[in-house]
């Protein structure tokens, strides 16, 4: 069973400028909620039990966002607005989930997952990101559901233009499991069109194994002076680790860019 969930949001945000030079990117509201709670939620709709946030001293508001408890009790106090208490609650419901670690040099998702290490009990784990979400179908429940069925690595799988593949981790696919499920033969972070082993991409939820961490303290930097994710992953497949590529059923919206922001807003809003 997949009970912790870790989520990085340690990143700069470049993409998201200027917005993100004075405010977290993952606080900024999407059809009136921050974006981050939709996959806070996504979390606890999928079973997790702990969600471990992974900031920086510069993302700080992100905790103080679950720890501003003299306002929320002195506006209370004031109104009694019923829509302030719901509000409240459901903070306090998140934070009882929540544990923050710190990754204050920005060397990539890699790093940012290493950082998790010591909190991380049992054999699997899910892991989250932000600018990714997944709305009308929950993709974190349906890749839990495939883990339990095969009991190995997860990782979320989505068609792209085979003009885009430079921007993503693509998958070179082996064996059909079934519908959605294909075992996954090398993972390439960002190739060019013409390395390209497919146009299946990468997407940000993965079900990874703890022993991701001895792969990732070994793991050099690689593009962009970062530690990749895919690259400690390509690691344990080249050492037999078996992974999974999920082609999940649900609406992708990435909003960590400007117009990818103004969209997910709209998309959401249709619900």
């Amino acid at each position: 069973m997949i009970k912790q969930a870790i989520i990085p949001l340690a990143g700069l945000g470049t993409r998201l400028l200027p917005l993100s030079s004075v405010f977290a990117k993952e606080l900024l509201p999407i059809n009136g909620k921050p974006g981050l709670e939709y996959i806070i939620q996504e979390c606890i709709d999928a079973g997790i039990k702990e969600i471990i946030l992974i900031i920086s001293k510069k993302k700080i508001m992100i905790k103080n966002y679950f720890y501003n408890d003299k306002f929320y009790k002195d506006l209370i106090k004031k109104k009694k607005d019923p829509r302030i208490i719901k509000e409240y609650k459901k903070i306090l419901r998140f934070r009882k989930m929540i544990k923050f670690v710190y990754q204050d040099k920005p060397k990539g998702t890699g790093d940012a997952v290493l950082k998790t290490k010591k909190f991380i009990k049992d054999k699997y784990f899910l892991m989250l990101l932000p600018d990714d979400l997944i709305i009308k179908k929950n993709c974190s429940k349906s890749m839990i559901n495939t883990h339990k069925k095969y009991k190995v690595s997860v990782m979320a799988s989505m068609t792209v233009n085979k003009k885009t593949v430079s921007r993503w981790g693509i998958f070179e696919l082996s064996k059909k499991l079934n519908k959605t499920d294909y075992l996954i033969k090398d993972v390439i972070e960002k190739p060019t069109t013409k390395k390209a082993p497919s146009n299946k991409a990468v997407i940000g939820r993965y079900i990874l194994p703890k022993s991701i961490f001895e792969n990732l303290k070994k793991t050099k930097p690689s593009k962009g002076g970062e530690i990749h994710i895919t690259d400690a992953i390509q690691s344990l497949i080249l050492n037999n680790e078996k992974f999974i590529a999920h082609n999940f059923l649900g609406k992708y919206l990435d909003c960590g860019t400007i117009n990818g922001y103004i969209n997910s807003s709209k998309e959401i809003g249709k619900l």
